[in-house]
């Protein structure tokens, strides 16, 4: 299977680089060449769109079949013809052939958004500067116990287009079964596949068990000190703690055991043949209701229909970000340089241009090289850890062991060190909507600039810009 992502700066997007111009221009997804038989074999398939992207504003979605890239079918091409279509430095769009459950093929026009190669944009600080704020900018990487396979069969999932759900025979369980009912509708719909009772092309059943389990023993000390299960909530839009146990604990270990299906069986072709299933298994310490349990995993589970990435235990990564944004594009070979500024952004408005010299953001200094930067970012770190909350410890989805929130009884200390000269904080701007940033919550930003032999003040009112997304890691 082969994966295309390009990368610029650290970042993983879709970037083609017009060298003519130095400049990157983005379509914002990344692909691969599916070795799927139910998926788009053969054809680059859509593994992520990045949001606010030029694909995610021209309608692309996730597992998208890439069928024609400006007219070419996709079919008569090799994967070099495809890298190089999509990477062509010479069109300012590009149109891709979309087929899905919804459209058997969708031509959509995608206008690339193009950048300076040596510009840093806010967003990449956001991130190479995330321990101001870890508690709006962080990804982390949870594992499901998900068993999921599908048929052997080469059968072309994107053929099936509605689905219903199997008949409920024991009252008993009529409020379970609608509940999960509904999570699932919701979640396919949004694939484009269509809830039709007369005549579906595949039904679900589901399937569910919660009890203590009967072969349990006694726990170990390690697992007795387990630290917390976290997972997100899609729903709520949250991180919670779970009592569930580890995928490396004993069976024997575990109080209570719950289980969670999910099975699509043909009723199009052959009727009865299981299309597509999915079953969690976990170990837990105490009880927890089936119905908030589907809440949050359906959803995840729903995430590899119709395209499977993990067989068993698989793997999400959640990402976050939130950050002022302005608008500006720092030049990366004189950092406090404006090369860019967006148009019709805050900074734009407020009257910033490229050329402009930032001398101090908020008062501090910015007449320092990228390599100044970083070493005082990494000496604040280190600094200021005593500032932290221990209990909010995680390791990040790069592997940093030692991501934490603040501790919301230090937040004073916190915007001391902030103001500190050595520290050389001025991107702390980035998350000055924060009160450990900035105790008066300003909602301006004061950017001293230097234009030719002119020296402005220049007030700019930042924009909070907010993502969350979770997707198969």
């Amino acid at each position: 299977m082969k994966k295309i992502i390009f990368l610029a700066l650290g970042l993983c997007n879709v970037f083609f680089i017009a060298a003519q111009y130095d400049m990157n221009c983005q379509l914002g997804f990344s692909y691969e060449i599916s070795k799927n038989n139910q998926w788009g074999k053969d054809r680059p398939v859509i593994m992520k769109v990045y949001q606010n992207s030029p694909a995610d504003k021209a309608g692309i979605r996730q597992y998208d079949i890439i069928e024609e890239i400006d007219g070419k079918k996709v079919s008569e091409m090799t994967v070099d013809d495809v890298d190089s279509l999509l990477t062509d430095m010479m069109s300012s769009e590009t149109t891709l052939g979309i087929r899905n459950f919804t459209d058997r093929l969708k031509s959509i026009p995608i206008k690339k958004e193009c950048r300076s190669i040596y510009s840093f944009s806010e967003n990449q600080l956001a991130t190479a500067f995330s321990m101001y704020s870890v508690e709006n900018t962080h990804d982390r990487l949870f594992v499901c116990p998900f068993t999921t396979s599908a048929t052997q069969d080469e059968v072309d999932f994107s053929k099936f287009s509605s689905f219903d759900f199997a008949p409920v025979e024991d009252t008993s369980i009529v409020k379970i079964e609608t509940t999960l009912n509904e999570i699932l509708k919701t979640e396919l719909v949004k694939k484009g596949l269509t809830y039709n009772t007369l005549n579906p092309d595949f039904i679900i059943y589901t399937y569910y068990k919660f009890d203590k389990n009967a072969n349990f023993k006694r726990k170990s000390r390690e697992t007795e000190n387990q630290a917390p299960t976290i997972r997100y909530d899609i729903t709520r839009d949250r991180l919670v703690n779970l009592p569930f146990y580890n995928m490396s604990t004993p069976e024997s270990e575990s109080e209570y055991i719950l289980q969670l299906g999910v099975r699509f069986v043909d009723n199009q072709n052959v009727r009865g043949r299981v299309l597509w299933e999915s079953e969690a298994n976990e170990l837990m310490s105490a009880p927890y209701a089936i119905e908030e349990y589907a809440t949050i995993h359906l959803p995840l589970m729903c995430m590899q229909f119709p395209y499977i990435k993990y067989n068993r235990n698989a793997q999400f990564i959640l990402a976050k970000k939130g950050f002022n944004y302005t608008g500006i594009n720092y030049s990366i070979n004189q950092i406090n340089q404006v090369i860019g500024v967006d148009a019709d952004s805050p900074a734009a408005e407020a009257g910033i241009l490229p050329g402009d010299v930032i001398e101090k953001i908020e008062n501090r200094r910015m007449d320092y090289s990228v390599e100044e930067f970083t070493a005082a970012y990494r000496t604040f770190i280190s600094n200021t850890m005593k500032y932290r909350d221990f209990n909010t410890r995680f390791t990040d989805a790069n592997g940093f062991p030692n991501c934490m929130f603040w501790d919301t009884f230090k937040y004073t200390q916190i915007s001391k060190a902030l103001n500190q000269t050595k520290y050389k904080s001025a991107f702390a701007y980035l998350y000055g909507f924060a009160s450990y940033v900035n105790p008066e919550r300003n909602s301006v930003c004061t950017f001293n600039i230097r234009r030719a032999d002119e020296k402005l003040e220049i007030i700019v009112r930042p924009v909070f810009y907010s993502e969350t997304t979770i997707e198969i890691n």
